[in-house]
């Protein structure tokens, strides 16, 4: 693995400036899960207590660092490599990055830990039903895609492959929101404030 070319400060450095332990939270899941709702209202929560936190959104990264990306296989995979490696550059200064992509396979997945870091990366999978999401539609695209207007869209035409072993799984099927906040906040609080220099 290369080395950074320029000398950086040191991990313990950057945590005794925050005092927090920087990781990613990975919400995956079908469009209209859930996904970006929660990574709002969690960073919210976080905040209260004083952790700086920062959200990658892949609506949000399309329409700027990927937006020459599109749907097909390989741009989704590139997708999430560039993603993973701005997470892990926030890791590195110590902030919590909560990471929202549909990222729809294990393999991409995988990938994305694999540039993360086991330790750092948290998959989180916001588990709601095709159903569940069609219906909500919140964004109009599940009608554009059963329509044919949208091409490659996953849990239509393009598969989604559910998380074998996430870090959580979070029902919003039946969970409100805060319900759902509740569950992660309690699950990664103690990994954020865990040995962190204070």
């Amino acid at each position: 693995m290369q080395e950074n070319i320029y000398p950086t400060y040191s991990v313990v450095d950057k945590k005794s400036l925050l005092k927090q332990n920087g990781l990613v939270i990975w919400l995956t899941g079908l469009s209209g899960s859930g996904k970006s709702t929660i990574a709002q209202e969690l960073e919210k929560k976080l905040y209260s207590d004083g952790i700086l936190t920062k959200i990658l959104d892949g609506d949000n990264l399309r329409v700027g660092l990927n937006k020459d990306l599109k749907f097909s296989n390989e741009d989704r995979i590139e997708n999430i490599r560039r993603v993973a490696e701005v997470a892990k550059l926030f890791v590195e200064c110590d902030i919590v990055t909560i990471c929202s992509f549909v990222s729809p396979t294990e393999n991409i997945r995988n990938s994305a830990k694999a540039i993360i870091g086991p330790t750092n990366f948290h998959e989180i999978f916001i588990n709601a039903s095709f159903e569940t999401c069609s219906n909500r539609d919140v964004k109009g695209i599940y009608k554009k895609a059963l329509n044919g207007e949208i091409k490659n869209f996953t849990g239509i035409d393009s598969s989604f492959e559910i998380p074998v072993n996430p870090f959580l799984n979070i029902n919003t099927n039946s969970q409100t929101v805060t319900e759902s906040v509740n569950a992660v906040y309690n699950k990664i609080i103690s990994k954020i404030n865990n040995n962190a220099k204070i």
